[in-house]
């Protein structure tokens, strides 16, 4: 009895209007909320957010991050993670450094990518060939990853060739007054978007995070779109890696501590099941944007980065209950 009265009351007011209907529009575009929140109150908060200079800086330095976000969003879709991109993006960003001191930079941009696709297949066959837990998987070659980082840079960072200033030019450059960085952005998330809707491998890929048997007895192979899907992540974090190094100049060890945990905040944040089978590219580039925008204000308000960790840490846990909430 008590329950039935509830339910009434949260489905209708006391003049009988129906109330379940705005409210469930609500929790549907919770991420587009947020983000107009986040807008209003970072606007209100720093008179600096909204001038030219900051939008620039802000959508160049959330660029790597929201580059391996649109991987790690087809990974998760399939119930899997991926640890080892933070670790990827240190190693290629030295030896993208490293490689136009003895090539030419089209084939030093080439065998960068190639060394990020390389540990992306090794992800992908341990993942779907040899059973292995992604978290385990990918925990195994973040460590591996970031120590051949130190190796081949051994233990300092590595200076781009004078030659390959067309590569430095390019990461601190705009077009149209979009930083470069940002348009290789907007373009991987256009094609993730496009995968997602109107390709059949974004949507099996849907299909297996939300029931892989299924798949599995439909007669599809399911282990070679896992296999793909962490090829993809590290290619992406292998292009995010090369951008860091353009930006700066330098390849660094060091690069992408933590990464791969904004990544995921990202993809949380943008509404995708860590179960796998619900996600999409447009909330998940809000997510990209939420999780800028809140480094970017602290950073204007001098909030120190530890603070920062705890507050970014705090809101993962509020988007995951929001999830729960959702599907309740």
């Amino acid at each position: 009895m008590i329950n039935t009265l509830a339910l009434r009351f949260l489905t209708y007011n006391y003049m009988g209007f129906h109330l379940n209907k705005p409210f469930s529009y609500l929790i549907k575009y919770n991420t587009l909320l947020i983000f107009l929140i986040m807008m209003v109150v970072s606007a209100s908060i720093s008179e600096a957010f909204f001038t030219a200079t900051n939008l620039s800086n802000l959508i160049r330095q959330v660029a790597p991050v929201g580059i391996i976000s649109m991987g790690m969003l087809l990974v998760i879709l399939t119930g899997g993670i991926d640890l080892s991109v933070g670790s990827v993006v240190a190693m290629i960003a030295v030896l993208s450094a490293l490689f136009t001191q003895s090539m030419p930079l089209p084939l030093a941009i080439a065998a960068s990518l190639a060394c990020g696709l390389l540990v992306g297949s090794a992800s992908g066959y341990l993942v779907s060939y040899q059973k292995m837990a992604p978290f385990i998987a990918t925990l195994a070659l973040m460590t591996i990853v970031r120590g051949f980082g130190f190796i081949f840079s051994k233990g300092a960072p590595v200076m781009v060739d004078e030659n390959a200033s067309a590569l430095t030019d390019f990461g601190s450059e705009s077009f149209l007054g979009i930083p470069n960085p940002a348009i290789i952005l907007f373009i991987i998330f256009g094609i993730t978007s496009i995968l997602l809707k109107y390709n059949v491998f974004g949507r099996i890929l849907i299909a297996i995070g939300s029931n892989e048997e299924a798949v599995r007895l439909s007669g599809l192979k399911v282990s070679s779109y896992k296999f793909a899907v962490y090829v993809i992540t590290g290619g992406l974090a292998a292009i995010a890696g090369i951008i860091s190094t353009a930006r700066t100049s330098v390849g660094s060890p060091n690069l992408g501590v933590g990464m791969e945990l904004d990544v995921i905040a990202t993809v949380v944040i943008g509404g995708t099941s860590l179960a796998g089978g619900k996600g999409s590219a447009f909330n998940t580039f809000l997510g990209v944007l939420i999780v800028g925008m809140m480094g970017n204000v602290m950073n204007l308000l001098d909030i120190a980065a530890y603070s920062q960790q705890v507050i970014k840490g705090l809101i993962i846990i509020f988007a995951v209950l929001l999830q729960r909430f959702q599907e309740k």
